[in-house]
């Protein structure tokens, strides 16, 4: 599509200056909201199924592996889809589905102690929060300009994680002893349906309205074609298992954490689901400070450096210095800190992938999505494969393995000179997009 470039003088609101897309500004709000509530039951949803019907913690963490497979085929179909309906019906369809499904799985599995119904309804919830939330994280990629894609994308990062799990731990330290676990699960639900209206009723973009894609194309097509392409540009596969690096060492270390922090180390539920909401608030506000930092300095170094090696040391810090000195809170939370802002080093990843295949972008961010719903899967399958037999400390080992891996596989995802955003247009001078085609996407 063409772009304008911005005439020198022109006066730039504040959400401009900030990265933020101004047509999508009820949408990050919107989502922020919703992520609180899918948030709220991270920090305690495992032990809390173990005693209500699964038994153990190792059967809920196949409740929770169920889960995580249904959010990565969710988190692909939310890019594919997204090219044959447009975001917008794919957000009005995951809303949807979290919402119907977890009343069933509250009340016909959770409250009477179903496992084989947790399973089910448990399951099937999983593909609501990805389709909402990736689709809208397409609609940001075809919107925002290219020099300005990586701080767009930062803020969504802030609205996703800054729910899931930031604010929606610090909701559940404080609904709990109010209303109890079942109680506040359901103060979860009506989160998700005031950030679920707000969003789509806010929102009045229009390239979210429609399909994506050429009208040629057809739906089998599409989604093959969101699959294909990693083959085609083997880039974009790397791409996906980065991305699947980045955030399943966060998903597997909630099932077994709140044990070891509440319980072994001594600090309680509550003191464990405020220090989740401190690691994950002090993510969210380096979200977008890496975003910005990758715009300058290149997304591939950030991602690396930061991300990668970054994350390899502080996973360990944030487990074995605190088992190491024992009740001292202080020091998890440094140490949480830590591992919050090196994880924010990721998040130039969903500039980086579309970027690397500009005739496909909606291909790209597909699959890119299917990384990331395939953290929620490959997390906690890594804890129940190997929780047994290495214990907690060796499962740690094998996440700070992965991060090493993500590094060095970064390497391989270098963009054209031409196109680094580190050496583009300064922020200042960015291109002010003109009317959105789908040819962008």
């Amino acid at each position: 599509m063409a772009h304008i470039q911005a005439p020198a003088g022109t006066h730039r609101s504040l959400l401009d200056r900030m990265g933020i897309p101004r047509p999508l500004v009820f949408g990050y709000v919107g989502l922020l909201l919703f992520m609180v509530g899918d948030g709220v039951e991270s920090g305690f949803i495992a032990p809390y199924m173990a005693h209500h019907g699964a038994g153990t913690e190792l059967r809920a963490s196949y409740v929770i592996t169920v889960y995580g497979v249904a959010v990565m085929l969710a988190s692909w179909l939310s890019g594919a889809l997204s090219q044959l309906w447009g975001p917008r019906r794919v957000m009005q369809l995951g809303l949807a589905i979290w919402a119907v499904f977890d009343v069933l799985y509250l009340v016909l599995a959770l409250a009477p102690g179903n496992y084989v119904l947790m399973l089910v309804f448990y399951g099937i919830r999983g593909f609501g929060y990805p389709l909402f939330a990736f689709g809208f994280l397409v609609w940001i990629t075809a919107t925002a300009s290219f020099a300005r894609l990586g701080t767009a994308v930062g803020w969504f990062y802030v609205a996703f994680t800054g729910g899931l799990p930031t604010l929606g731990s610090l909701v559940a330290s404080f609904a709990n002893p109010l209303f109890g676990h079942f109680g506040t699960l359901w103060v979860a639900l009506g989160m998700i349906l005031a950030g679920g209206a707000l969003c789509l009723l806010g929102v009045r973009e229009r390239t979210g309205y429609a399909r994506l894609a050429p009208p040629e194309v057809k739906p089998v097509q599409s989604l093959l074609a969101s699959l294909s392409i990693a083959w085609r540009n083997p880039k974009i596969g790397v791409g996906c298992v980065v991305r699947i690096i980045n955030t399943a060492p966060m998903f597997g270390f909630l099932v077994f954490f709140p044990t070891i922090f509440a319980e072994e180390i001594g600090f309680g539920e509550g003191g464990w689901l405020t220090l989740v909401a401190i690691i994950f608030g002090t993510n969210v506000m380096f979200n977008v400070v890496f975003g910005a930092i990758g715009d300058r300095i290149g997304w591939q170094k950030t991602i690396a450096t930061f991300g990668g090696l970054g994350c390899a040391l502080t996973i360990l810090l944030l487990y074995f210095v605190p088992l190491a000195v024992g009740d001292h809170y202080w020091v998890a939370v440094v140490v949480g800190m830590l591992y919050g802002i090196t994880l924010a080093g990721f998040v130039p990843i969903s500039a980086l992938i579309p970027s690397l295949a500009p005739e496909n972008k909606g291909g790209a961010m597909a699959l890119l999505n299917l990384g990331a719903g395939g953290a929620a899967f490959i997390g906690p399958a890594i804890v129940s494969v190997f929780l047994g037999p290495l214990g907690p400390g060796g499962v740690v080992v094998i996440f700070a393995g992965l991060y090493v891996v993500a590094a060095l596989l970064t390497l391989f995802l270098k963009l054209p000179e031409e196109s680094s955003p580190a050496v583009s247009a300064p922020a200042e001078e960015a291109e002010v997009p003109g009317p959105v085609d789908s040819a962008r996407i």
